[in-house]
């Protein structure tokens, strides 16, 4: 009920509150690279030609200045070291309460041209602040941003309960369609941005509340400086850089370790404060006038200034900015940034004391402790150049980012909003449709699985149940015992037969604990979905079955007879979701994966062991013509076609009108089906099923920007194999490839620095090199490879890489079993108990075992010398901890 409250508040702000949130990010991200783009376009005012002589002096500046106007009331004059930045002073003009900034040429006081585009970036700020409406928008985007928080914290709380892989929660699957996708780049792109946009909404509060801006000053420790009062004009930040102040018309200071004087931070009792000061300053201002310099005083506090702050500062630094006293109490108050500038508000402050020649109050931006420096320069937080150029450019884009989550929402929302339609109007016209029951007993969802499909069908499962408001958990059968199955009560098993008619592995441990016990399952409803691939016809769908039986065995109660799945098919599929709507009396539609495939080139092919008394073995690349992600030990799923003479056969057979449109359309068709003779040329195709995939290891990473296969020819009597036939044969270079990449999450690479042992024949080194050259990018070397051929002349594939890996020491043992190289036959399995000692030692080091390759021979007999030498049981717990890893065929 909470996760339904929190979701639908979550919804429901985003929709509405998302359009102004997305509108702060674009400005946002705009408004904080302001100084770089005014400093970019305004070229001609921040950059001077550099010259042999000295810069000007700011009392050679003041000096020039007063002599051309002597009522010119300066407020503050800045210059930097640098020979090609310009100088600037700021001086008193009426309407304009905090000065104007005039960019100066700094050998000859040449006024150099305004700074062009800061109305526009007053304009951003104002639309990021208050929307241009004062304070009615101020409320607005403040309550916006505190909507932020909640969408950040309910976005967490809500994609919790998924599966908690780091691929899951950070990479976006592009091979998801529809809602699916939209909700997978919603999410996973959401969890990139978490960090900036917490950020983002703690600070942007702290201009938008005072209560928020007091707690920020109490919680992290920093007592609130009193605002200073200011006078009109007197400026106190550098104007050779894009100033932030002048750009976005804010008050200057005077000190340089607080933010507390930004028009945001302005409370109303301040500005009276302000106001009640001014009349002050203007009651007393005949006794400071008597107290203000004269102009040859002027200079000379200047030039004393210069010289000391210079002589005794022993520090560098990027610029400095004079601020012009106003009466004659032998000091001047300075600030300037060091030369490694952190960012704009990182400022150090002194008072130089012309009179006496002494350095005072001395205040360093880099000497403050963390929580004053993040409190003094709250905007730089907030922006992110506190934290870097890096930080700053990221948290840019994902400002930028903003609009996406609008748009997705609304997409979700629209999309949730129609399939409702479809479930009111469906309950509407069944009338045996039951109302919901708020009380319906949870369903399990117990999959078993060895290359992710079961367990995608499961997932899809809990998706359907969920959708019509019936409670689902799901659970991995390794994860499940006899104990566990009678106390859910109610399952639906979704499992799929590998190899030869066995369980997947996970599932091994299972079947060897419990399914030769006797159990009372009495109180248990089950059904099961079978799947497999009927081209094994004796084994097909073997383990379903098997678990069937020995649930039916043990007194559980079967809701509905075994459901067989060939190869995915949705026909298969939607069968088993009418079931489930039939049982539960719910609305549960059909929630399938269809396979779609991409076109990928076939670029290449060549031949790997030429004069090699086995079929012959090639290396087939594909360039893909979209961009495409896959992992090492993913699958390659590729969709053959049949060659042009199996086509004209075809037509010729049949007495088929040859064209172009035909020929295309029976390029993917299984042509060996039996059909009926009565019918159009159109009926033909319909009539022709889908040519079965055919799936390969992968031996590429997507860095190479190509898919490598190793393919072994199947040579029958009459033909080529289907799938071999097609690409070392058939399929013509630079033709269309339809391929899909299926994830094959139980063969992908352990993420930490384990030993890794690499055990493979024949073809089965594609998924090995995947592997090894991914291992061999993150750096770990602590690898081991057993691999088995015919002959070591002519079959021992991708000698060239494997040889220079051993001399690198990314191999640290390479063991090679030739088969026919000598009379006695040496295969993978003789080779492991050759070296049982360092095996043993590699496990007890945390080693993970990885075989690629053919199920019969190489597998099995790999897999019954781990026995003998290891023991079932340490091999069992090996599979159980995901140890012992395994892509064969």
């Amino acid at each position: 009920m909470i996760k339904k409250i929190f979701f639908q508040i979550h919804w429901f702000l985003g929709i509405t509150a998302g359009l102004i949130l997305s509108l702060m990010g674009i400005t946002g991200a705009i408004y904080s690279y302001d100084q770089q783009i005014l400093k970019w376009i305004n070229q001609d005012s921040y950059v001077v030609t550099a010259q042999a002589q000295p810069k000007l002096t700011p009392a050679q500046l003041y000096q020039h200045f007063i002599q051309q106007d002597n009522n010119l009331k300066i407020n503050s004059i800045t210059v930097t070291p640098t020979p090609t930045e310009s100088s600037s002073i700021n001086i008193a003009k009426e309407g304009e309460r905090r000065g104007k900034n005039i960019m100066v040429n700094p050998y000859n006081a040449e006024i150099l041209p305004e700074i062009k585009g800061r109305d526009f970036f007053m304009f951003i700020m104002q639309l990021h602040r208050n929307l241009t409406v004062g304070q009615v928008g101020k409320q607005i985007t403040g309550a916006c941003t505190l909507m932020l928080i909640f969408f950040v914290l309910s976005g967490i709380y809500l994609r919790w309960p998924k599966k908690h892989t780091l691929k899951q929660w950070l990479f976006v699957k592009p091979k998801l369609k529809g809602r699916n996708f939209i909700w997978d780049l919603h999410a996973v792109v959401g969890t990139w941005v978490i960090v900036f946009y917490l950020i983002f909404a703690v600070t942007g509060l702290y201009w938008s509340y005072e209560w928020w801006r007091n707690g920020m000053f109490k919680v992290l420790g920093v007592e609130r400086p009193q605002p200073m009062q200011m006078q009109p004009g007197n400026n106190r930040t550098p104007a050779n850089v894009p100033n932030p102040n002048i750009a976005r018309g804010e008050r200057p200071r005077i000190q340089a370790n607080t933010d507390h004087s930004s028009p945001a931070a302005i409370t109303g009792n301040q500005r009276t404060s302000n106001s009640m000061q001014s009349q002050q300053n203007r009651g007393n201002s005949q006794q400071q006038d008597k107290q203000q310099l004269s102009s040859v005083e002027m200079i000379n506090a200047l030039d004393l200034t210069w010289a000391g702050f210079n002589q005794k500062i022993q520090r560098e630094y990027s610029s400095v900015t004079l601020n012009l006293p106003k009466n004659n109490q032998g000091k001047i108050e300075l600030s300037f940034f060091d030369l490694e500038q952190q960012h704009d508000r990182a400022r150090n402050s002194a008072i130089y004391n012309y009179q006496d020649g002494k350095l005072e109050k001395v205040i360093l931006y880099a000497d403050k402790k963390l929580n004053e420096k993040i409190m003094s320069s709250m905007l730089p937080v907030h922006r992110g150049n506190f934290f870097g150029p890096v930080y700053h450019f990221i948290a840019a884009l994902a400002s930028l980012a903003m609009p996406l989550f609008f748009i997705t929402g609304w997409m979700l929302y629209l999309k949730r909003r129609r399939q409702k339609k479809l479930t009111l109007a469906a309950r509407a016209i069944t009338s045996t449709a039951l109302p919901f029951d708020t009380n319906t007993e949870k369903w399990a969802i117990i999959y078993a699985t060895q290359t992710g499909m079961a367990e995608q069908v499961a997932y899809n499962t809990s998706t359907s149940l969920q959708q019509a408001g019936i409670a689902t958990e799901v659970i991995a059968l390794k994860d499940v015992n006899v104990e566990k199955i009678q106390q859910l009560q109610q399952i639906l098993f979704v499992v799929s037969t590998y190899g030869t008619g066995e369980a997947p592995d996970l599932a091994t441990g299972f079947v060897k604990k419990y399914m030769h016990q006797q159990v009372d399952f009495s109180q248990v409803k089950c059904a099961v979905l079978a799947m497999g691939s009927q081209e094994y016809a004796e084994t097909y769908c073997l383990f379903g079955h098997q678990l069937y039986h020995w649930l039916k065995q043990n007194q559980a109660q079967p809701i509905f007879d075994v459901i067989e799945v060939d190869n995915g098919s949705s026909t298969d599929l939607e069968n088993w979701f009418t079931q489930l709507a039939r049982i539960t009396q719910q609305d549960v539609h059909a929630v399938i994966n269809e396979k779609v495939f991409d076109d990928w080139l076939l670029i290449s092919r060549s031949l790997l062991n030429a004069n090699s008394v086995g079929e012959p073995a090639y290396e087939v690349c594909l360039k893909p013509l979209n961009q495409q992600i896959w992992q090492a030990g993913d699958i390659a799923e590729i969709q053959p076609g049949n060659s042009l003479e199996r086509i004209e056969q075809f037509i010729q057979t049949h007495q088929l009108n040859t064209t172009e449109q035909l020929m295309n359309a029976l390029r993917y068709k299984d042509l060996s089906q039996n059909l009926q003779v009565d019918c159009t040329q159109s009926d033909w195709i319909t009539q022709l099923d889908q040519l079965p995939s055919r799936e390969y290891s992968i031996a590429s990473l997507p860095e190479q920007g190509q898919l490598q296969l190793v393919v072994r020819q199947k040579q029958y009597s009459q033909d080529l194999g289907l799938g071999s036939g097609w690409l070392t044969a058939h399929a013509e270079l630079q033709q269309n490839i339809p391929v899909r990449i299926r994830t094959n999450s139980s063969f992908h690479l352990i993420t930490d620095n384990r030993p890794a042992i690499f055990m493979g024949n024949g073809t089965g080194i594609a998924g090995l090199l995947s592997l090894l050259k991914q291992r061999e990018q993150l750096g770990f070397h602590q690898n081991w490879l057993i691999f088995g051929e015919r002959h070591q002349a002519v079959d021992y594939f991708y000698h060239d890489q494997i040889e220079l890996w051993l001399q690198q020491g990314h191999l640290q043992h390479v063991d090679l079993a030739f088969s026919r190289d000598q009379e006695q036959r040496i295969y993978v399995q003789h080779k492991i108990r050759e070296q049982e000692q360092r095996l043993k030692v590699w496990l007890d080091e945390g080693a993970v075992i990885y075989i690629c390759g053919s199920i019969e021979g190489m597998a099995t007999g790999v897999d019954e010398a781990l026995n003998e030498l290891l023991g079932e049981a340490q091999v069992d717990e090996l599979r159980q901890n995901d140890r012992y890893r395994r892509d064969v065929y």
